[in-house]
């Protein structure tokens, strides 16, 4: 391999790990709690006998390797489960903060071996479009009507999306695994195996239809009390043991708490014209590198930094796997840091926005112990803990684990 087809390699590894960000699709998959909305067809379909072992060594072979060259429409559900959240349309695709707390959204995904990704994220009246093409990236907004040539700008786009250098072993420092955080069923499905270690109890459930394709169903279920996840269903595809579905169960529910997997797949490899992109006729068009289009996004790690008194190098994580802690330094004031980059206070959000902060904020209840007082907040897959001493932490954990982690 010469080493002009490495560095397009790399260039494009690092725009396909900005992708999810920049189209607003990753929402912390463990903070959420939904019905399931992706329906299996009924009927058990035919495929050969594999343990639990052989299949939990197959997933992770599939989300290992890569994705092969498919197609397909993913669909995620959210519902933090707070109450007095702003009620959202039904409609796919909305990236509000109480949509990605409470509703569905909708990616269409493209992989065409690589340097060739396409994702696509549909709205009520518009459409959000990452195109890489080899040395060729673009951001489509349509309701914009705007067509952003992205240049290569080296590490910003793995700092970006917390996967800087470091991220494969998961162990980097600055960015906690409290909490997966992806957005489609490979993506996710990696992070949960990865917690898949002596304290996991592993089985196969029964085959079923996903997206019209045979699969093995595969069950992680945490062995640790202070875990909030009861279990977690992974759907292998039954050819390719590609995940096809993520099915998270939390211990209050007998429902699924959170679903992400494809509507609708195909294994065929995407036709060209799917990765070609030219501006349309009138379009608004520009160039930005990764730093610069993140900072706009509001996305900045260095501006949110200095805002948040360096919040990311503060960051820690106490435990591992299912129980795993973030802690940093957080506080009230350092929700301005959060927000896009200019904006502070009353500006930095919608009504709709300041509603899920003021939900969020009613639902706390008072805590004290020897650790000192604060505010906790629990979900049917989280729990947060805001300390008076100035500490957040949070996991897919009880308030117990978190008043415990906090007296260390």
């Amino acid at each position: 391999m010469s080493e002009q087809t490495q560095q397009r390699r790399a260039r494009r590894g690092r725009a396909v790990r900005w992708g999810v960000p920049i189209a607003a699709v990753a929402v912390v998959a463990g903070a959420v709690g939904a019905g399931p909305v992706i329906a299996a067809v009924q009927g058990d379909p035919v495929l050969p006998e594999r343990t639990a072992e052989q299949l939990l060594a197959d997933a992770l072979q599939a989300t290992k390797s890569g994705p092969t060259p498919m197609s397909g429409t993913v669909l995620q559900t959210a519902s933090l489960g707070v109450p007095g959240l702003p009620e959202v349309s039904s409609g796919m695709g909305g990236t509000s903060p109480a949509a990605l707390l409470t509703g569905s959204h909708e990616l269409k995904v493209w992989y065409g071996g690589d340097e060739r990704l396409r994702l696509a994220m549909p709205g009520r009246m518009s459409e959000t479009d990452l195109i890489v093409n080899g040395d060729q990236a673009w951001l489509w907004e349509s309701d914009s009507s705007t067509a952003t040539r992205i240049k290569d700008t080296g590490e910003a786009a793995g700092h970006a999306s917390g996967k800087g250098p470091g991220h494969e072993s998961g162990h980097e420092s600055g960015h906690p695994e409290a909490l997966p955080t992806a957005a489609t069923p490979q993506q996710i499905a990696k992070e949960v195996l990865q917690r898949a270690d002596a304290d996991t109890a592993v089985g196969v459930s029964s085959s079923e239809k996903v997206a019209g394709r045979d699969a093995y169903q595969l069950t992680l279920a945490p062995k640790d009390a202070s875990s909030l996840v009861k279990e977690v269903k992974l759907a292998l595809d039954g050819e390719t043991f590609v995940p096809l579905r993520v099915q998270v169960y939390a211990k209050s529910a007998a429902e699924p708490a959170f679903e992400v997997g494809f509507t609708s797949v195909s294994f065929t490899p995407p036709a060209p014209e799917n990765f070609t992109f030219t501006p349309p006729p009138g379009a608004k068009v520009k160039e930005q590198s990764l730093d610069e289009l993140a900072k706009g996004l509001g996305a900045d790690p260095q501006a949110r930094q200095e805002k948040g008194g360096k919040i990311a190098e503060g960051m820690r994580t106490v435990g591992k796997g299912w129980t795993a802690v973030a802690v940093l330094p957080f506080s009230a004031q350092d929700l301005k840091g959060l927000a896009p980059q200019g904006q502070t206070g009353e500006e930095a959000g919608s009504p709709e926005a300041q509603a899920v902060t003021d939900a969020l904020l009613k639902s706390a209840t008072p805590v004290s112990g020897p650790w000192g007082s604060g505010k906790v907040v629990r979900t049917k897959l989280v729990s947060a803990l805001l300390t008076d001493d100035g500490r957040l932490l949070f996991g897919a954990v009880t308030p117990e684990k978190l008043t415990e982690v906090a007296g260390r």
